[in-house]
């Protein structure tokens, strides 16, 4: 049996015939597979960074604010969706200026004061470049959504020499984080047509997480004596 790839592809858009031989289809894979490649080795970079202060916590104070740590690199599907989504060209230098979340990770915290405090022990590594911050906590987005959002970049030395990855960093409290998986949950099943009567039920309970993270916080305090929370 012939290898598909080995003969040109036809493929026929109403009456137009474009013909795509199995070596450019083999091309545009291995481009795209490189292109993905640089993030996953941006975001290990940033894995590694947490990895290390969640460790140094762990054995070095008496308190770790760090509660878990998810990461991701979007799919070629949904990264392919956003592109078109955002009307952007589809080419890799567009894309890479364009869509900045790529590469994400999530860092979920035990209180509000450590979102911040974690980001600034990150973001200020001196390998660390800041692209833009989005402060969710402090201004929550209407639907009641909060969490603090950080484009960093981050160098990734490969044999071609060094390039600057962008990567999504976000920090959440428990509550937060919790919040936000039952509303991403609840917008899947309605198809983003979510009932008016669910959307404020959803806003009262973002309410209700951000008191919960304000009581625990100060108990918190309470409990250890102090001002702030000691790292």
């Amino acid at each position: 049996m012939p290898d598909p790839l080995a003969a040109p592809v036809p493929i026929s858009p109403e009456d137009e015939e474009i013909t795509v031989s199995g070596a450019a289809l083999r091309a545009m894979r291995d481009e795209f597979q490189r292109f993905l490649m640089e993030y996953r080795f941006g975001l290990a970079e940033v894995e590694t960074k947490i990895s290390i202060l969640r460790e140094e916590f762990q054995e070095m104070h008496a308190y770790n604010p760090i509660e878990h740590v998810s990461s991701r690199v979007k799919s070629p599907d949904s990264l392919v969706e956003k592109v078109r989504r955002k009307g952007i060209d589809a080419d890799f230098a567009s894309v890479r200026d364009g869509i900045t979340d790529i590469a994400g990770i999530r860092i979920t915290c035990s209180f509000v004061a450590d979102a911040y405090r974690l980001f600034d022990l990150l973001t200020q590594q001196d390998d660390i470049t800041v692209r833009e911050v989005k402060d969710y906590i402090a201004h929550p987005k209407p639907n009641g959504y909060k969490s603090l959002h950080a484009i960093v970049e981050v160098p990734v030395f490969l044999s071609t020499g060094r390039v600057a990855v962008p990567v999504e960093v976000q920090f959440r409290t428990i509550a937060m984080d919790f919040w936000a998986s039952l509303e991403h949950k609840i917008y899947y099943k309605y198809d983003r047509q979510v009932p008016d009567e669910l959307l404020a039920d959803l806003k009262s309970a973002a309410d209700t997480a951000a008191e919960l993270d304000a009581r625990m916080e100060r108990l918190h305090r309470e409990i250890r004596g102090v001002g702030v929370l000691p790292l």
